[in-house]
């Protein structure tokens, strides 16, 4: 009998390709299998295992692995094995702290300080990606609407003009991820997301700073909801 895989992955997906470094390909796998939870938090990941199921050594799974421990995505605990990092509720209401800063700024900046036509090109990027989330919402495809989410906050970051803006949100959202990503199986999360980020890019055409910075601090004041919920659900995940 076929051993049963660590991790599945994505219908579209064939596997790993020759095109790019096996390291990163297996980064994305492992860090979408923990986002979407089919990897859940404190659960033991063998790099044996992954390594068998990718058809690698195992030095490009443990390379992936760093990567992630990186990001606060696993732990990698000496001579006891590497797990998936339990939920820290510091450290989640930290990086929400930080983000609104950050995202509040850029909005600001687009709003006021961009060119007419930089906040048009902003602007009609980030429709193409809530009609793409609005798609995702209908299939109740949960992962794929939350890399939409992502790439909804790093295109208007990177409208900015200002490249190291879009890194740093990218490194603080990781301890949001999958909290974010519990928070679609509520009723009605995917609809008030939509409605969110409609809000922020009507906000942006008007040019106000004081509208743009209030639809974006609403947005990333959301997940204050959830925690009153998932804590109580799943005590398991936090440490």
């Amino acid at each position: 009998m076929a051993k049963q895989p660590l991790i599945s992955m994505r219908p579209e997906s064939k596997g790993l390709s020759y095109d790019r470094p096996a390291a990163s390909q297996i980064f994305g796998f492992i860090r979408d299998a923990i986002i979407s939870m089919e990897l859940l938090p404190g659960q033991m990941i063998s790099e044996t295992a992954l390594a068998q199921q990718f058809g690698v050594s195992r030095t490009p799974v443990r390379e992936a692995l760093i990567q992630l421990s990186n990001i606060g995505f696993v732990e990698v605990l000496p001579q006891r094995g590497t797990y998936v990092s339990k939920f820290s509720m510091e450290k989640i209401l930290e990086a929400r702290f930080i983000r609104e800063a950050l995202e509040v700024a850029v909005v600001i900046q687009l709003a006021t300080n961009a060119s007419e036509a930089t906040r048009l090109e902003a602007v009609n990027a980030c429709e193409k990606i809530i009609a793409d989330q609005k798609a995702a919402a209908a299939d109740n495809d949960a992962l794929r609407f939350q890399n939409l989410d992502d790439d909804f906050h790093q295109t208007l970051a990177s409208f900015t003009q200002y490249p190291r803006v879009a890194s740093f949100i990218e490194a603080e959202k990781a301890h949001m991820d999958r909290v974010r990503n519990l928070s679609l199986h509520v009723s009605g999360q995917y609809k008030r997301i939509l409605s969110q980020h409609a809000a922020i890019i009507k906000a942006i055409k008007t040019g106000s700073a004081e509208k743009s910075a209030s639809a974006m601090s609403v947005h990333l004041k959301d997940v204050y909801n959830i925690l009153e919920v998932i804590p109580q659900e799943h005590p398991e995940y936090f440490v």
